[in-house]
């Protein structure tokens, strides 16, 4: 390639017109950094906010706008807990109800063995029918007031209209479409011989002419029930008859006791399990919206130094602005 000269130039020094390139302006109009820096200091701003709520709520997710899947789940599931908190107690009423009527019923057939204790004893001819008698008298209206006293919250479970229930509460159940329902335990009364109250109900007030206690059976000619037995005239072979009586009322007694017993536990399994399931479910709903305290405060102090440093990046793109007065000194 061959140089054609120009003259008064050297043709190997380019001209300093032909230079190409260009420099940073500063501009008092515009100031590119200190709106860069002040992008970043904002942004640092509300990360710190968040973290701050965080850190001062405990929480991850405390509105809807901070995850509105979570926001919506741990909702609905508070919700539902504060129901089962609702069944909890119903429970411990249930169960209440149920061990009142357990703890008559347990006394009751303490009270009626000590009956057939006594015609145990009257079988013996020197004993005075007479005198057993007066003593299964107050036995009786012993009985009688261990049914009217095993109340409890305005129920009693020893004497009822026969064919009545009761319910107490069992559950608390979230179904699969979205509707909740309470479940419950029923316990019907039957007032016959056999049944499981002590005696029947009449008009609200206590009916001692059924129930397990005051059915009436035939002895002789004689319709006795276990609350009205008279031994003062009986003769050997009716006393005999009437400890059958008595064995049959404490075999219905303690059949009745059994599944008392039987609901009770079964209560207190549901109130275990519902206790359990609260939890369970307190331990979820943290996991879905409780902060990481741990993360947070480390997030925390890491952001603190951050906005230290961008509040000094903007003071210092701030002051290359100042700079320029120095031009027209």
């Amino acid at each position: 390639m061959r140089l054609i000269a120009v003259p008064g130039r050297r043709p190997d020094v380019p001209s300093k017109f032909s230079h190409k390139g260009h420099h940073s302006m500063t501009s008092i109009l515009t100031n590119d950094a200190a709106m860069s820096a002040l992008q970043t200091l904002r942004g640092i701003n509300t990360n710190l906010q968040d973290t701050q709520s965080r850190v001062s709520s405990g929480y991850r997710v405390a509105k809807a706008a901070d995850n509105a899947a979570y926001w919506s789940i741990a909702t609905t599931m508070r919700s539902d807990n504060s129901a089962l908190s609702a069944v909890s107690d119903a429970l411990g009423l249930g169960a209440a109800k149920v061990d009142t009527a357990y703890t008559a019923m347990d006394n009751s057939i303490t009270v009626v063995q000590q009956i057939k204790d006594k015609l145990v004893a009257a079988t013996e001819n020197s004993v005075s029918k007479a005198d057993v008698q007066e003593e299964i008298t107050q036995l009786q209206q012993q009985l009688e007031s261990i049914a009217q006293s095993a109340s409890f919250s305005g129920q009693n479970w020893m004497y009822a209209v026969n064919g009545a229930s009761a319910s107490v509460v069992s559950s608390f159940v979230r179904n699969n479409n979205g509707t909740v329902s309470v479940n419950s335990t029923s316990y019907s009364f039957d007032t016959g011989s056999q049944g499981n109250v002590l005696f029947g109900a009449s008009g609200g007030t206590i009916d001692t002419s059924s129930g397990i206690l005051g059915t009436q059976q035939n002895i002789n000619g004689t319709s006795y029930s276990v609350f009205s037995l008279d031994i003062t005239n009986m003769t050997g072979g009716d006393i005999g008859k009437a400890m059958n009586l008595i064995q049959g009322a404490l075999n219905a007694m303690t059949t009745t006791a059994s599944q008392l017993g039987s609901l009770s536990t079964r209560i207190d399994l549901q109130t275990s399990f519902v206790s359990t399931l609260r939890d369970t479910i307190d331990s979820g709903v943290g996991k879905l919206v409780d902060a990481d305290m741990e993360e947070e405060s480390s997030r925390l102090s890491a952001l603190q130094t951050q906005q230290q440093l961008a509040i000094q990046s903007l003071q210092i793109a701030n002051t290359s602005a100042q700079n320029v007065l120095s031009l027209f000194k």
